[in-house]
């Protein structure tokens, strides 16, 4: 309890905020590695999901990928890419883009997958052209998901972010690892804190997000999973449960 309490002091202390090393810097690091990768990873994945999305082809091959990329060991990726690149801000990126592409990948690709297939063939009778479909149908429709999926990706690469005090750099993981180096575990307590607060505030951020991109009237999660075949895949047409992004 006794750390507990001076980990509170120490972020409540407006000394700590201001300089070099301090809270304010290193959280600004933080953030700074984590729109990196992420904006990265978005311009990887999301255009790559909603092809497979689009078209149905290779989701079976991106399902078993991004299967195994989760079970990926994150800290050991970066000691290895480290090992062949040096220390440095881009090994740490690379290592998060590889961790925040999966549920990126996912989040694309069920979005469109999961719209009614008779709406898009409602579109495509009326002469839409595939682009049409894909821009004024389909991602209208399916970004409660393709949001979902950036929140879960965005929340991952906030907390494996720690990481970065391993190659040399700050974040609010220097917290964690001077705290344990230095048996002063206040301020482990300090940088585990922080972390969980940065990670509620993002997801919350996007969760506003995801309220003013989907359209009135469509459900933030999906309607049902699209039959492939050209049939409603529940019983008599009736649409699935809805699940938030």
């Amino acid at each position: 309890m006794n750390y507990f309490a001076g980990a509170i002091a120490f972020i409540l202390d407006g000394a700590n905020w201001g300089g070099e090393n301090s809270i304010g810097s290193r959280l600004v690091d933080h953030l700074v590695y984590t729109g990196i990768s992420v904006g990265i990873a978005v311009l990887i994945a999301v255009p790559v999901g909603l092809l497979i999305g689009h078209t149905g082809r290779g989701r079976t091959i991106i399902v078993a990928i991004t299967g195994s990329v989760r079970a990926i060991p994150t800290l050991g990726l970066l000691l290895f890419v480290v090992l062949f690149t040096g220390l440095g801000l881009w090994p740490l990126v690379l290592v998060l883009v590889v961790l925040a592409i999966p549920p990126l990948l996912a989040g694309a690709y069920s979005g469109l997958d999961a719209i009614d297939r008779q709406t898009i063939d409602a579109a495509r009778a009326i002469g839409m052209t595939e682009w049409q479909i894909l821009t004024r149908v389909e991602i209208p429709l399916g970004i409660g998901l393709i949001v979902g999926g950036l929140r879960s990706a965005a929340l991952q690469v906030v907390a494996t972010a720690t990481v970065a005090g391993y190659v040399g750099l700050t974040g609010l993981g220097r917290f964690l690892i001077e705290g344990l180096a230095l048996h002063r575990y206040e301020l482990a307590i300090v940088g585990a804190i922080l972390v969980a607060a940065l990670a509620i505030v993002v997801d919350l951020v996007l969760v506003g997000v995801q309220r003013l991109v989907v359209p009135r009237g469509v459900p933030r999660g999906t309607s049902r999973p699209r039959a492939r075949g050209g049939r409603p895949s529940g019983p008599s047409g009736a649409p699935a449960p809805v699940t938030e992004g």
